[in-house]
Protein backbone atom coordinates (compact mmCIF):
# COMPACT_ATOMS: atom_id res chain seq x y z
CA UNK A 1 0.00 0.00 0.00
CA UNK A 2 1.05 3.97 -0.72
CA UNK A 3 0.54 6.44 1.74
CA UNK A 4 1.21 4.41 4.80
CA UNK A 5 2.82 6.81 7.50
CA UNK A 6 -0.38 9.00 6.66
CA UNK A 7 -3.47 9.30 9.28
CA UNK A 8 -5.48 7.02 7.45
CA UNK A 9 -2.07 4.85 6.36
CA UNK A 10 -1.57 4.52 9.69
CA UNK A 11 -5.18 2.74 10.18
CA UNK A 12 -5.14 0.81 7.07
CA UNK A 13 -2.54 -1.11 8.52
CA UNK A 14 -3.67 -1.86 11.86
CA UNK A 15 -6.81 -3.36 10.13
CA UNK A 16 -4.39 -5.05 7.38
CA UNK A 17 -2.69 -6.86 9.75
CA UNK A 18 -5.58 -7.44 11.94
CA UNK A 19 -7.15 -9.43 9.28
CA UNK A 20 -4.09 -11.31 8.74
CA UNK A 21 -2.94 -10.04 5.11
CA UNK A 22 0.86 -9.53 4.71
CA UNK A 23 1.92 -5.41 4.30
CA UNK A 24 4.39 -3.82 1.74
CA UNK A 25 4.78 -0.37 2.89
CA UNK A 26 5.83 1.82 0.30
CA UNK A 27 7.66 5.28 1.33
CA UNK A 28 9.73 7.99 -0.11
CA UNK A 29 13.39 7.17 0.40
CA UNK A 30 14.47 9.62 4.10
CA UNK A 31 10.53 9.86 5.39
CA UNK A 32 10.09 8.98 8.67
CA UNK A 33 7.00 8.70 10.85
CA UNK A 34 6.08 11.55 12.84
CA UNK A 35 7.59 11.42 16.33
CA UNK A 36 4.19 10.15 17.94
CA UNK A 37 3.87 7.72 15.80
CA UNK A 38 6.03 4.05 15.81
CA UNK A 39 8.35 3.59 13.03
CA UNK A 40 7.04 1.21 9.98
CA UNK A 41 10.13 -0.51 10.38
CA UNK A 42 9.30 -1.77 14.23
CA UNK A 43 5.79 -3.10 12.72
CA UNK A 44 5.46 -6.50 10.70
CA UNK A 45 5.17 -4.83 7.54
CA UNK A 46 7.58 -4.82 4.83
CA UNK A 47 9.08 -1.43 4.40
CA UNK A 48 9.69 -0.61 0.49
CA UNK A 49 11.21 3.19 -0.45
CA UNK A 50 9.75 4.19 -3.01
CA UNK A 51 8.94 7.85 -4.42
CA UNK A 52 5.60 7.63 -6.56
CA UNK A 53 5.66 11.37 -7.31
CA UNK A 54 8.83 10.66 -9.23
CA UNK A 55 9.88 9.04 -12.49
CA UNK A 56 10.46 5.14 -11.43
CA UNK A 57 13.06 2.64 -13.03
CA UNK A 58 10.95 -0.08 -14.63
CA UNK A 59 13.07 -2.65 -12.25
CA UNK A 60 12.13 -0.44 -8.92
CA UNK A 61 8.65 -0.58 -9.96
CA UNK A 62 8.81 -4.38 -10.81
CA UNK A 63 10.61 -4.83 -7.29
CA UNK A 64 7.86 -2.83 -5.21
CA UNK A 65 4.75 -4.95 -6.66
CA UNK A 66 6.25 -8.20 -7.12
CA UNK A 67 4.04 -10.87 -5.28
CA UNK A 68 1.80 -8.79 -4.22
CA UNK A 69 -2.36 -9.85 -5.01
CA UNK A 70 -3.35 -5.90 -4.46
CA UNK A 71 -2.94 -1.88 -4.23
CA UNK A 72 -4.16 0.29 -1.88
CA UNK A 73 -3.11 3.63 -3.27
CA UNK A 74 -3.69 6.11 -0.02
CA UNK A 75 -0.90 8.60 -0.69
CA UNK A 76 -1.69 12.34 -1.22
CA UNK A 77 -1.27 15.70 -0.85
CA UNK A 78 -4.43 16.73 1.06
CA UNK A 79 -2.69 20.65 1.59
CA UNK A 80 -5.32 23.34 0.66
CA UNK A 81 -2.76 26.57 1.67
CA UNK A 82 -1.95 27.97 -0.75
CA UNK A 83 -4.34 27.21 -2.84
CA UNK A 84 -2.64 26.34 -5.69
CA UNK A 85 0.05 23.93 -5.36
CA UNK A 86 2.71 22.08 -7.62
CA UNK A 87 3.73 19.62 -5.37
CA UNK A 88 -0.08 18.68 -5.07
CA UNK A 89 -0.41 18.16 -8.68
CA UNK A 90 2.71 16.20 -8.78
CA UNK A 91 2.02 13.70 -5.31
CA UNK A 92 -1.76 13.38 -6.34
CA UNK A 93 -1.72 12.86 -10.16
CA UNK A 94 1.85 11.46 -10.80
CA UNK A 95 1.67 9.38 -7.81
CA UNK A 96 -1.91 8.01 -8.92
CA UNK A 97 -0.29 7.32 -12.46
CA UNK A 98 2.23 5.26 -11.18
CA UNK A 99 0.01 2.90 -8.83
CA UNK A 100 -1.75 2.46 -12.40
CA UNK A 101 1.48 1.58 -13.97
CA UNK A 102 2.55 -0.76 -10.45
CA UNK A 103 -1.29 -2.47 -10.46
CA UNK A 104 -0.52 -3.31 -14.86
CA UNK A 105 3.26 -4.41 -13.60
CA UNK A 106 2.14 -6.80 -11.09
CA UNK A 107 -1.28 -7.95 -12.64
CA UNK A 108 -3.36 -7.27 -9.11
CA UNK A 109 -6.41 -8.39 -8.84
CA UNK A 110 -7.84 -5.29 -7.06
CA UNK A 111 -6.53 -1.91 -7.11
CA UNK A 112 -8.60 0.16 -4.16
CA UNK A 113 -7.67 3.97 -4.63
CA UNK A 114 -8.59 6.35 -2.06
CA UNK A 115 -9.62 9.76 -3.43
CA UNK A 116 -12.59 12.79 -1.63
CA UNK A 117 -15.93 12.48 -1.26
CA UNK A 118 -14.90 16.63 -3.03
CA UNK A 119 -14.69 15.05 -6.21
CA UNK A 120 -18.40 15.02 -6.29
CA UNK A 121 -21.33 17.66 -6.22
CA UNK A 122 -22.68 18.23 -2.37
CA UNK A 123 -25.99 19.08 -1.66
CA UNK A 124 -27.96 20.04 1.26
CA UNK A 125 -28.67 17.54 4.68
CA UNK A 126 -32.05 17.09 3.35
CA UNK A 127 -30.94 16.17 -0.39
CA UNK A 128 -27.00 15.22 0.28
CA UNK A 129 -24.85 14.91 -2.23
CA UNK A 130 -23.94 11.12 -3.55
CA UNK A 131 -21.27 9.55 -6.05
CA UNK A 132 -23.82 10.83 -9.02
CA UNK A 133 -23.35 14.40 -8.36
CA UNK A 134 -21.10 16.11 -11.40
CA UNK A 135 -17.80 17.35 -9.41
CA UNK A 136 -18.92 20.68 -8.00
CA UNK A 137 -15.39 21.95 -6.36
CA UNK A 138 -13.77 23.49 -9.70
CA UNK A 139 -14.99 26.60 -8.73
CA UNK A 140 -12.92 26.64 -5.51
CA UNK A 141 -9.60 26.64 -7.44
CA UNK A 142 -7.63 24.65 -4.60
CA UNK A 143 -5.15 22.37 -6.13
CA UNK A 144 -6.62 19.63 -4.21
CA UNK A 145 -9.96 19.40 -5.28
CA UNK A 146 -9.06 19.42 -8.64
CA UNK A 147 -5.80 17.30 -8.88
CA UNK A 148 -7.91 14.21 -6.95
CA UNK A 149 -10.93 15.34 -9.75
CA UNK A 150 -8.21 14.48 -12.19
CA UNK A 151 -6.78 11.16 -10.62
CA UNK A 152 -10.08 10.10 -10.08
CA UNK A 153 -10.48 10.27 -13.37
CA UNK A 154 -7.55 8.27 -14.72
CA UNK A 155 -8.66 5.35 -12.70
CA UNK A 156 -11.82 5.82 -14.09
CA UNK A 157 -10.47 5.67 -17.85
CA UNK A 158 -7.97 3.14 -16.83
CA UNK A 159 -11.03 0.67 -15.74
CA UNK A 160 -13.06 1.16 -19.03
CA UNK A 161 -10.28 1.43 -21.51
CA UNK A 162 -7.98 -1.49 -19.80
CA UNK A 163 -10.32 -3.28 -17.67
CA UNK A 164 -8.07 -2.36 -14.87
CA UNK A 165 -9.84 -3.96 -11.38
CA UNK A 166 -10.05 -0.68 -9.59
CA UNK A 167 -12.36 0.13 -6.97
CA UNK A 168 -12.70 3.50 -5.80
CA UNK A 169 -13.05 4.75 -2.18
CA UNK A 170 -14.24 8.88 -1.34
CA UNK A 171 -13.87 9.24 2.20
CA UNK A 172 -15.18 12.64 4.19
CA UNK A 173 -13.68 14.29 6.81
CA UNK A 174 -11.88 12.33 9.07
CA UNK A 175 -11.30 12.50 12.98
CA UNK A 176 -10.32 10.24 15.26
CA UNK A 177 -6.77 9.07 17.42
CA UNK A 178 -3.39 9.00 15.72
CA UNK A 179 -3.80 12.45 13.55
CA UNK A 180 0.31 13.23 14.48
CA UNK A 181 0.51 15.68 11.82
CA UNK A 182 -1.98 16.84 12.55
CA UNK A 183 -4.41 17.49 9.55
CA UNK A 184 -7.88 16.95 10.43
CA UNK A 185 -7.21 17.40 14.02
CA UNK A 186 -6.13 21.01 14.06
CA UNK A 187 -9.31 21.80 13.89
CA UNK A 188 -10.12 20.28 16.91
CA UNK A 189 -6.69 21.79 18.47
CA UNK A 190 -7.24 25.78 17.42
CA UNK A 191 -10.86 25.25 19.13
CA UNK A 192 -9.21 24.12 21.95
CA UNK A 193 -6.88 26.66 21.85
CA UNK A 194 -9.68 29.26 21.49
CA UNK A 195 -8.88 30.83 18.31
CA UNK A 196 -11.88 30.14 16.61
CA UNK A 197 -14.29 33.30 17.90
CA UNK A 198 -17.03 32.28 15.46
CA UNK A 199 -18.08 29.74 13.04
CA UNK A 200 -18.66 29.87 9.14
CA UNK A 201 -22.31 29.18 7.91
CA UNK A 202 -21.14 26.07 6.11
CA UNK A 203 -21.14 22.69 7.32
CA UNK A 204 -19.48 19.23 6.21
CA UNK A 205 -19.62 15.55 6.33
CA UNK A 206 -17.61 13.66 9.41
CA UNK A 207 -16.46 10.65 9.58
CA UNK A 208 -14.16 8.32 12.20
CA UNK A 209 -10.86 7.49 10.55
CA UNK A 210 -11.04 4.12 11.78
CA UNK A 211 -14.46 3.06 10.13
CA UNK A 212 -13.11 4.35 6.47
CA UNK A 213 -10.00 2.39 7.60
CA UNK A 214 -12.37 -0.63 7.74
CA UNK A 215 -14.83 -0.07 4.99
CA UNK A 216 -11.41 0.74 2.49
CA UNK A 217 -10.10 -3.30 3.45
CA UNK A 218 -13.53 -4.14 2.58
CA UNK A 219 -13.60 -3.01 -0.65
CA UNK A 220 -10.75 -5.04 -1.84
CA UNK A 221 -13.27 -8.18 -1.65
CA UNK A 222 -16.29 -6.75 -1.58
CA UNK A 223 -16.23 -3.37 -3.55
CA UNK A 224 -17.29 -3.34 -7.30
CA UNK A 225 -14.69 -2.47 -10.20
CA UNK A 226 -15.42 0.94 -11.73
CA UNK A 227 -17.46 1.83 -8.79
CA UNK A 228 -16.78 4.97 -6.31
CA UNK A 229 -17.89 4.53 -2.81
CA UNK A 230 -18.32 7.77 -0.63
CA UNK A 231 -17.21 6.81 3.03
CA UNK A 232 -19.07 9.30 5.20
CA UNK A 233 -21.33 9.49 8.20
CA UNK A 234 -22.80 12.45 9.98
CA UNK A 235 -23.73 15.65 8.28
CA UNK A 236 -23.19 18.94 10.67
CA UNK A 237 -23.05 22.43 10.23
CA UNK A 238 -19.98 24.12 11.76
CA UNK A 239 -22.16 25.63 14.52
CA UNK A 240 -23.35 21.77 15.43
CA UNK A 241 -20.18 20.46 14.52
CA UNK A 242 -18.14 23.43 17.02
CA UNK A 243 -20.84 22.61 19.40
CA UNK A 244 -20.11 18.98 19.70
CA UNK A 245 -16.65 19.32 19.68
CA UNK A 246 -16.80 22.11 22.30
CA UNK A 247 -19.03 19.65 24.60
CA UNK A 248 -17.13 16.61 24.75
CA UNK A 249 -13.58 18.39 25.31
CA UNK A 250 -14.97 20.91 27.56
CA UNK A 251 -14.60 24.25 26.44
CA UNK A 252 -16.76 27.08 25.06
CA UNK A 253 -18.22 26.58 21.79
CA UNK A 254 -17.88 30.15 19.22
CA UNK A 255 -20.40 32.12 19.73
CA UNK A 256 -20.79 33.96 16.45
CA UNK A 257 -21.87 33.12 12.99
CA UNK A 258 -18.94 34.86 10.11
CA UNK A 259 -21.59 36.71 7.96
CA UNK A 260 -20.34 35.29 4.10
CA UNK A 261 -19.09 38.91 3.13
CA UNK A 262 -16.71 39.38 6.21
CA UNK A 263 -15.44 35.92 5.78
CA UNK A 264 -14.63 36.58 2.04
CA UNK A 265 -12.91 39.78 2.81
CA UNK A 266 -10.79 38.52 5.55
CA UNK A 267 -10.08 35.53 2.84
CA UNK A 268 -8.95 38.30 0.04
CA UNK A 269 -6.86 40.34 2.83
CA UNK A 270 -5.08 36.92 3.65
CA UNK A 271 -4.51 36.55 -0.09
CA UNK A 272 -2.68 40.17 -0.12
CA UNK A 273 -0.65 39.21 2.86
CA UNK A 274 0.66 35.68 1.50
CA UNK A 275 0.96 37.91 -2.34
CA UNK A 276 3.44 40.57 -0.62
CA UNK A 277 5.31 37.95 2.42
CA UNK A 278 5.54 34.80 0.02
CA UNK A 279 4.03 32.94 2.72
CA UNK A 280 0.94 31.34 2.90
CA UNK A 281 -1.45 33.04 5.64
CA UNK A 282 -3.44 31.67 8.07
CA UNK A 283 -6.51 31.18 5.49
CA UNK A 284 -7.24 31.95 1.54
CA UNK A 285 -10.16 33.01 -0.35
CA UNK A 286 -10.76 29.63 -1.46
CA UNK A 287 -11.06 27.97 2.28
CA UNK A 288 -13.01 30.32 3.08
CA UNK A 289 -15.32 29.94 0.33
CA UNK A 290 -15.18 25.94 1.08
CA UNK A 291 -16.59 27.31 4.39
CA UNK A 292 -19.31 28.82 3.16
CA UNK A 293 -20.53 26.02 1.48
CA UNK A 294 -22.64 22.63 2.37
CA UNK A 295 -20.88 20.18 1.68
CA UNK A 296 -22.80 17.58 2.75
CA UNK A 297 -23.04 13.86 1.59
CA UNK A 298 -24.57 10.41 2.05
CA UNK A 299 -22.38 7.21 2.83
CA UNK A 300 -25.56 5.16 2.30
CA UNK A 301 -23.97 2.82 -0.85
CA UNK A 302 -20.52 2.29 1.14
CA UNK A 303 -22.72 1.54 3.88
CA UNK A 304 -24.95 -0.89 1.99
CA UNK A 305 -21.97 -2.59 0.13
CA UNK A 306 -18.93 -2.03 1.69
CA UNK A 307 -20.43 -2.25 5.53
CA UNK A 308 -19.20 0.96 5.72
CA UNK A 309 -19.10 1.07 10.28
CA UNK A 310 -21.11 4.20 11.56
CA UNK A 311 -19.30 5.45 14.84
CA UNK A 312 -20.43 8.38 16.22
CA UNK A 313 -18.83 11.32 15.43
CA UNK A 314 -18.64 12.34 19.17
CA UNK A 315 -16.38 9.40 19.95
CA UNK A 316 -14.34 9.86 17.32
CA UNK A 317 -13.61 13.43 18.74
CA UNK A 318 -13.59 11.79 22.10
CA UNK A 319 -11.19 9.38 20.92
CA UNK A 320 -9.06 12.59 19.10
CA UNK A 321 -9.10 14.38 22.05
CA UNK A 322 -7.25 11.98 24.48
CA UNK A 323 -4.78 10.38 21.58
CA UNK A 324 -3.45 14.54 21.55
CA UNK A 325 -3.74 14.84 25.00
CA UNK A 326 -1.31 11.38 25.59
CA UNK A 327 1.05 12.58 23.32
CA UNK A 328 1.55 16.06 24.19
CA UNK A 329 -0.47 18.17 21.56
CA UNK A 330 -2.79 19.58 24.67
CA UNK A 331 -1.42 20.94 28.02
Amino acid sequence: MTGANGFLGRHLVAELLRRGYPVRALVRPGSAAPAALPSLQSMPVEVCELDLAQVVRKAALAEAIGGCGAIIHAAAVAQVNPARSRATWNTNIHGTEQALRLARKGGVECLVYVGTANVFGFGTKARPGDETRPYAGRRYGLAYMDSKRAATNRVLRAVANEQLPAVLVHPTFMLGPGDAKPTSGTLLLELLAGRLPGYPIGGKNYVHVHDVAVATVNALTQGRVGESYILGNENLSYREAFALMAHVVGVEPPRWPVPPALANFYGLVCDLKTLFTGRPAQVNSAMVAVANDGHYFTPQKARTELALPQTSIRQAVGEAFDWFKTHGYVS
